[in-house]
C-alpha cells in the first residue's frame, strides 16, 4: 500500500482560546475521494483550510507528500501550489469565462496556454460562453467556472467544499460527473466537504463523520453506510440528529 498524501496526528486548531478541531489521526490516501460529512459546524470547513495550508495548526503535524509541517514551520510556495480548492460560492473576476479560467496560469506566468484553456471549457461543457461575463452566469455555471479554473492548474490535490449546495439537479449531476472523471483519468486526490450523503455515496471511496471537531468514524464508503462500528455513524446515516 502506497503512503498516505496527507498524515494529520494530533492536530489542533484554537480561535481565541476556543479549540475547534481535534484530529487525532486521519490520512487521505493517493487518488482517493474522501467524503467529509457531519452537521454545520463542526469544522469540516476549518480541516479543508489546513489541507490547503491556508491556516496553520495550532498544534500537531501535518505531513503532506512525506513532509512534515507545523504551526512553526511554513509551508514552501511548491508545495501549496500543489492543492486547490473549490468553494460554495466561488468568487469570479468581472471579465469573460475564458479570462476567468486562464487566471490561475497567468500569475504562474504561464502564457502559452490557449489551447489548454479550450480544452478545459469543453470538459466542463462552457465553450460556447467563453466570452460571456463570468458573473452573468447561473450557478451552476458559474461552479463549472471555478471548477475549470481549479482543474487548469493540474493540482495533486483537489479540495470541494460544498460544491453543488444550492445547485438544480442537472448541474449537480454535471458537475458530480465532471468530478469523478477527474478523479478517474488523473488520479487526482479529492476531499469533499458535503451535507449530501447521498452525494458522498455517489462520489466517495471513504468517507468520513465529523462531531464537535473530533473524527467519530472514517470507513470505506459502503462500510460506512452499510456497516458502521461508532453507533453516532449509525445514527447519522439514518438521519437522526446527532452532535
Amino acid at each position: 500500500m502506497s503512503a498516505p498524501l496527507y498524515q494529520l496526528q494530533g492536530v489542533e486548531k484554537t480561535y481565541n482560546g476556543r479549540t475547534v478541531l481535534q484530529i487525532d489521526d486521519l490520512s487521505v490516501c493517493p487518488g482517493e475521494i474522501l467524503a467529509l460529512v457531519g452537521p454545520s459546524g463542526v469544522g469540516k470547513s476549518t480541516l479543508l483550510r489546513l489541507l490547503n495550508f491556508l491556516e496553520p495548526p495550532s498544534k500537531g503535524t501535518i505531513t503532506f507528500r512525506g513532509q512534515q509541517f507545523t504551526a512553526q514551520q511554513a509551508v514552501p510556495l511548491a508545495e501549496r501550489r500543489r492543492v486547490t480548492t473549490v468553494f460554495q460560492r466561488p468568487f469570479l473576476l468581472n471579465r469573460s469565462v475564458r479570462a476567468n479560467v486562464a487566471y490561475g496560469l497567468r500569475l504562474r506566468r504561464n502564457h502559452n496556454s490557449a489551447q489548454q484553456i479550450t480544452d478545459v471549457l469543453e470538459r466542463v461543457g462552457l465553450q460556447d460562453l467563453a466570452q460571456q461575463k463570468a458573473r452573468t452566469l447561473s450557478g451552476g455555471e458559474a461552479q463549472r467556472v471555478a471548477l475549470a479554473r481549479a482543474m487548469i492548474l493540474q493540482p495533486d490535490v483537489l479540495l470541494l467544499d460544498e460544491p453543488t449546495a444550492n445547485l438544480d439537479p442537472y448541474n449537480v449531476g454535471l458537475i458530480e460527473d465532471i468530478v469523478r472523471q477527474m478523479n478517474q483519468t488523473r488520479q487526482m486526490t479529492m476531499v469533499l466537504v458535503t451535507h449530501n450523503v447521498f452525494q458522498a455515496k455517489r462520489l466517495a471511496h471513504r468517507v468520513t463523520l465529523l462531531l464537535n471537531g473530533r473524527v467519530v468514524e472514517t470507513a470505506p464508503t459502503e462500510t460506512f453506510f452499510n456497516n458502521p462500528r461508532d453507533p453516532r455513524t449509525a445514527a447519522f446515516v439514518r438521519g437522526d440528529m446527532v452532535y
